[in-house]
Order: C-alpha cells, then sequence, then structure tokens
C-alpha cells in the first residue's frame, strides 16, 4: 500500500497473520443460486471464477486432510428470513427445496466435506462449524465463496473473533461487481485476515499434507 495511504500511517495491515499449523477450509454460499446464470442472481463473473478457483483450492485441501465447511444460505419461506433488502431473495431460489439452493456440484465432496445450512451472513453464526473446527485442532481458517463484501466478509470477522489465523485466496471469493469486491478484499487485508494468491494458499495446503498423500 502507498506511504499516502492514512491507513498505512496507522500501521493498518502492517503485520502478517501467517499459517498455522492445522488448516480448514470454509466454503461460503456457492449454491447454484449463485454461480449458475440461470437463476436471477446467479452467474455473476466474480463468483463464477471463484467457483472454478475454489474447486481447484479444495482439491488439495482434501488431499492434504484439511476438513472443510461448506453452507448454503436458504430458509423454509419468506417468513423465515431476516430483513434482506433484497427482493430476489424472496422469490423461492433461496428456499430450503429449491434446486438453486444446493451447493454446486463442482465444489461439493459429499463424502468428505461438512454441509450445512445457514440463515445469517456468517457460516459461524449458530452453525456447527465453530465446533467442527475446533475438534479438530484447526488454528488457519481459509475463507472461500461470495459475497466478498456481505457474507465473505462476515464469516472473516467471525474466523477472527473466534482466534483462528485467517487467510483469503483473493482468487477464491467474488461478489457481484468489482468495486465493492476489491474494497472489501482491501479492508479485510488492513484489519483482520492475509489476502493471498491462490498458489500460495495451496501451497501451504500441501505442505501440511501426511507423508506419502497423493498431490
Amino acid at each position: 500500500m502507498s506511504s499516502a495511504d492514512p491507513y498505512s500511517a496507522l500501521t493498518y495491515g502492517g503485520r502478517e497473520v501467517g499459517f498455522g499449523r492445522r488448516p480448514g477450509v470454509v466454503v461460503v454460499d456457492l449454491q447454484c443460486g449463485f454461480t449458475d446464470p440461470e437463476y436471477p442472481m446467479g452467474g455473476r463473473p466474480l463468483v463464477a471464477a471463484a467457483t472454478v478457483n475454489t474447486a481447484r483450492l479444495l482439491e488439495s485441501a482434501r488431499r492434504a486432510g484439511a476438513p472443510v465447511a461448506s453452507c448454503v444460505m436458504a430458509y423454509k419461506s419468506g417468513d423465515d428470513m431476516p430483513y434482506w433488502k433484497i427482493p430476489a431473495m424472496y422469490e423461492g431460489t433461496f428456499f430450503t427445496d429449491h434446486p438453486a439452493a444446493e451447493l454446486d456440484p463442482r465444489i461439493h465432496d459429499p463424502d468428505y466435506d461438512l454441509k450445512i445450512t445457514k440463515t445469517a451472513p456468517s457460516i459461524f453464526f449458530s452453525t456447527p462449524v465453530h465446533q467442527y473446527f475446533t475438534k479438530r485442532e484447526v488454528d488457519t481458517v481459509i475463507v472461500c465463496g461470495c459475497m466478498t463484501a456481505g457474507c465473505v466478509r462476515a464469516s472473516v470477522i467471525d474466523s477472527f473473533s473466534h482466534g483462528w489465523r485467517t487467510i483469503v485466496p483473493e482468487d477464491c471469493v467474488g461478489d457481484v461487481d468489482e468495486a465493492p469486491h476489491q474494497a472489501n478484499l482491501l479492508d479485510i487485508r488492513r484489519r483482520y485476515a492475509d489476502v493471498l494468491p491462490i498458489d500460495d494458499v495451496i501451497a501451504y495446503l500441501e505442505s501440511t499434507a501426511p507423508a506419502g498423500a497423493a498431490r
């Protein structure tokens, strides 16, 4: 960051979080309603790229034996929802029985991943993901998914609040538009997490794989 940046002058972003010993991966809301252009909120270019890149990263995570928790955001009905300011969310594609509320098959391994349904922005809010990672002695949480300015950011803040080292592979998160996506990555980098290229994160995951694991 430029020395003219007032945040840098106050030492925001002046430390690296670094990698720990035991990674876990969360995949936030890469459900068909966001990844498939068939649906009203689906198929945005940044989310499409994040989906492809997340699938690649998850291959390395599973080979390394890292726990993976993936979520969809879904509700029984509109009455079950919080006060979202997005009318499209009330039109059925975010209801639990709709195909759009299923995880994109490119990023989900039902025999390996923990799949949960959440009703709030953070993957950790009122879900078992904290317990799931704690039991597996996770100390580093890698956050992938969408949307960067919303549920990804909320999940990053909760991961930080739980005391985990938090890593965001910048190629594995996406949003509707480039400007809020980049602005939130910048602010996350300043405050809460290391924002890194996907190849750096994959190299870390591979370094944690048990001896003899296929790569």
